[in-house]
C-alpha cells in the first residue's frame, strides 16, 4: 500500500472515532428541541393554575424536573421560598383587611394582611388571598398566627395535660418527653394559622400559600392579626 494510501486510512479511522463540533453541536440541539417539544403548553398552564407562578418560571421548572408535575410544583416552591427569605428583612406597612361572613351569619372574620408596598396591596392576587385567609379562619379557627402568638399558659398547660397522659400509660421517662414533644408539635401544627393545610388545598399549608403569591408579587407577604366571632363563643 502506498504511503498515501496508508494516510487516507488513517484519516478515515480517526473519522469513525471522533465526533465532530457540528455533529455535538446537532445532538445537543435535538436533545433540547426533544425537551421542549416535551413540555406543552398545556402542561404549562396546568402548573401556573396550580401555582400562580408566571409562564416562563413554570415551563423552566417543568424543563428541570424532566416534566414531572409535582416535582416542578415542589422545585417552584423552593424557588419562591428563597426569594420570600431573601425580603424578610423587609418593612410590610402596607396592606389590606379580609373580610369573611359564613352564610348562616353565625361566624365572621376580619384578618389584616401586609405587604410592603400600597401598589401590591391593591393588586387581585393580593385581595384574593386576603379573602382566602379570612375564609381558611372561619373554617378552621387557628388560635394564633404561629406558635410564637399561642401565649405561654396555653402551652404549658397543654404540655402538663400531655405529661398526664404518658404518665398514666406507663411510659419511661425518657420516652415519656419525646411523646410529650411530638404532642406539642401537633397541636402546633392544628391550632396555628401559617402550620395549619389550607381548607381549598390541603396539599400546602397557609404558609405555603402566602410564599407563593410572595414570590408572585416579589413583596413581603405577613399576616400582622386575625379576630374570630362566632354567635354563643367568647374570648
Amino acid at each position: 500500500m502506498s504511503e498515501a494510501a496508508a494516510g487516507t486510512g488513517g484519516a478515515s479511522q480517526r473519522s469513525v472515532r471522533l465526533f465532530s463540533w457540528p455533529e455535538r453541536a446537532a445532538d445537543v440541539t435535538t436533545q433540547t428541541d426533544r425537551l421542549s417539544t416535551m413540555i406543552s403548553a398545556s402542561d404549562v398552564k396546568q402548573l401556573r393554575d396550580r401555582t400562580g407562578a408566571g409562564m416562563m418560571d413554570c415551563k423552566k421548572a417543568l424543563q428541570e424536573t424532566d416534566g414531572d408535575m409535582e416535582k416542578a410544583i415542589d422545585f417552584l416552591r423552593a424557588r419562591g421560598a428563597a426569594k420570600a427569605a431573601k425580603r424578610s428583612e423587609k418593612a410590610a406597612n402596607e396592606g389590606t383587611i379580609g373580610s369573611y361572613v359564613h352564610f348562616d351569619g353565625r361566624t365572621a372574620v376580619l384578618v389584616e394582611l401586609n405587604c410592603e408596598t400600597d401598589f401590591v396591596a391593591k393588586t387581585d392576587d393580593f385581595k384574593a388571598l386576603a379573602k382566602d385567609l379570612a375564609l381558611h379562619i372561619a373554617s378552621s379557627a387557628p388560635l394564633a398566627v404561629s406558635k410564637d402568638d399561642i401565649a405561654a399558659e396555653i402551652v404549658e398547660r397543654e404540655r402538663s395535660v400531655y405529661m398526664e397522659q404518658v404518665k398514666e400509660e406507663g411510659k419511661p421517662d425518657h420516652i415519656a418527653a419525646k411523646i410529650v414533644e411530638g404532642k406539642l408539635r401537633k397541636f402546633f401544627e392544628e391550632n396555628t394559622l401559617l402550620a395549619q393545610p389550607f381548607v381549598k388545598d390541603p396539599d400546602k399549608t397557609i404558609e405555603q400559600l402566602i410564599t407563593e403569591v410572595a414570590a408572585k408579587t416579589g413583596e413581603k407577604i405577613e399576616v400582622a392579626r386575625f379576630a374570630r366571632f362566632r354567635v354563643g363563643e367568647t374570648g
